[in-house]
This record gives structure tokens, sequence and C-alpha cells, in this order.
């Protein structure tokens, strides 16, 4: 398993991210079993979040980490400040109660990367900063990002981060994806577009995709006829979608691999640093997830599967 470094962080992070929005506590051997597979492909982080599954995905987090004696070997990766009926939430107070909650539920005294689940333009990113950067000193935190925060939010994070000797953002957490979205799949959601991939080319700075595959797009149970998913009409349905699922089979079919493993590579192929947030149920989804990681794809290739070249 490959990985990348974090600023802030002390263990590289894997290329792969286990994602635990199924994990409960009352499907408690298949978190067991599916981490099992996860840590046998050479995997190190987790992801969670406050919100997820009303907070049981942290707490059967905790549990499996407390019966495996292994936190010491394990990134955590937990969001917090997401909005609720009443609007937003992105404020110390908030940032405060969640984290401190999931410390508890997660069983540990730190978390080794920390996200806000969504972004609040009106709020200043001067405030925010200094919340987390308390969190940091009080070594709650070791790492922080943003997730679903514009690439133009966060320079404005480090400009100001910069020139107030603050700690800054160190990674971003939107989607990133071989099929574009066509709008946010949920409320408040960011997709990296080709701006967001200059500046992150540019910095060089650490990108954790979510939704790395598209929601299963790529596995070829979508049709353009088949519309029987809603969401998945409504965010990938286009046809420069159905164009990209095309070469991404082509190509798929040269290199013997799967369209869902070309589609893995493009994000981990960047020119940047890039892991790709997974969501396997079985084995044989996480070893296809390992073989689609050990996958590198050349610019050009990149290029074409993106609709920018017209030939390999």
């Amino acid at each position: 398993m490959k990985h990348i470094q974090i600023k802030g962080l002390d263990k590289p992070v894997s290329k792969l991210i286990m994602g635990s929005d199924f994990f409960r506590l009352d499907n408690r051997q298949e978190v067991s079993d599916i981490l099992g597979h996860y840590l046998s492909i050479g995997g190190n982080t987790i992801d969670t979040a406050f919100i997820y599954c009303g907070g049981q995905s942290e707490q059967a987090i905790g549990i499996w980490l407390d019966e495996m004696g292994n936190r010491d070997d394990i990134n955590i990766f937990t969001k917090g400040a997401h909005h609720d009926a009443s609007g937003s939430r992105v404020n110390a107070e908030a940032i405060r109660s969640d984290l401190f909650t999931s410390l508890e539920r997660l069983r540990t005294d730190h978390v080794d990367l920390y996200a806000l689940h969504r972004d609040d333009p009106a709020t200043p990113v001067g405030v925010i900063l200094e919340a987390l950067n308390e969190h940091v000193e009080a070594g709650r935190i070791r790492a922080f990002g943003g997730s679903n925060w514009t690439h133009e939010r966060l320079q404005e994070a480090a400009d100001y981060a910069e020139q107030h000797g603050l700690i800054g953002f160190s990674f971003s957490s939107p989607n990133l994806s071989l099929a574009k979205a066509n709008e946010p799949f949920w409320a408040g959601c960011v997709s990296t577009d080709e701006g967001a991939l200059r500046w992150h080319e540019a910095k060089q700075f650490p990108l954790l995709s979510w939704s790395s595959q598209a929601r299963g797009f790529f596995t070829g149970r979508f049709t353009p006829e088949n519309r029987d998913n809603a969401d998945l009409v409504r965010v990938f349905y286009s046809d420069e979608n159905w164009t990209r699922l095309r070469r991404a089979q082509q190509l798929a079919q040269e290199k013997g691999v799967s369209a869902i493993q070309i589609a893995l590579a493009y994000v981990l192929s960047q020119p940047f640093p890039a892991c790709a947030l997974i969501g396997p149920r079985s084995e044989a989804e996480m070893l296809s997830c390992r073989d689609g990681a050990q996958l590198v794809l050349s610019p050009q290739e990149l290029a074409w599967l993106d609709l920018t070249a017209a030939t390999v």
C-alpha cells in the first residue's frame, strides 16, 4: 500500500482510507471483518464523522480499537461541525462540543485527522482557525482540514494562518472522481473542478476524496436507460460521464482490469498527494480496491479519460 504524508502527523496516511458510514453497533462482526480485510491490504486510516449513523460509526470504531489494542497503529479521521436543522454550526462552540463527543465515542484522547464537515463562508476563517489551533495545542487534534471547502476558502485560510502565525489546514476532503457531478450529492457538498485541481497541483496540497468511485457509477450496473437510482441519475448521469465510462471500460480492457479500478486509479494518479475514501463491504471488493490502487495512470491517460484529450 502506498502512502502520503500530511503535515502534523507522525504516521503516513495510506492511499486507501476506509469509510465507515455503514458501521453500527448492531453489525459489529461485519465491522470487525471488513476492518480486518482492510488491515490485510496495508491500510492504516479510518474515516468517520460525528453524524454517521447517529454516532454509532464512531462508537463501533472505538470498540474495535479497544478490542484490537492497535490505536497507535491507526490514523483516525473524523469530522464535525456539520449543519443541523437550525442552520450552520461552523463555530468554536460546535467544534468543541462535537470533538469532545467524538473523542469519547472513539475511546481516545486525540484524533489524527479532523475536518470541518461543511464550510460557512459567512464565518471569517480567522475565527475558525483560532478555534482549531486551540485543540491542536491541547493535543486533541494532530492535523485538521476542510471537508467540502472550496479551494478559494482554503487559500484564504492559508493566507490568514501565515499572516497570524497559526497552524493552517493540512488537507482537503472534497469529492473527486472520474465522473463529474452535475450538482451536489448533499447540500453544501463540494466537488473538485478544474480550478481546484490546478490549485492542488500548484500547492501540492493533499486531497482525501470521498465518493472516489462515483458511488458505483463505473461498476457496469448502470446505463442511460436504467434510472432506478434517483440520486445517481441526478448527480452523475450526463453524456460526458457516459463517455468517461466508455473510455474507462476501453482502458480497463487494454490493461486487464475493471472500469471501477480505472476510476479509482484516476483519483490516486493525480499530480498531487491524493487518497481515496473507499467503502467495500466484502473481501472481494477490498481486494479490487487494493488492485486498483496499484495502477498508475499516465498524464496522457488521465487527460483522455477526463475528455481533455482526443487520444491517449
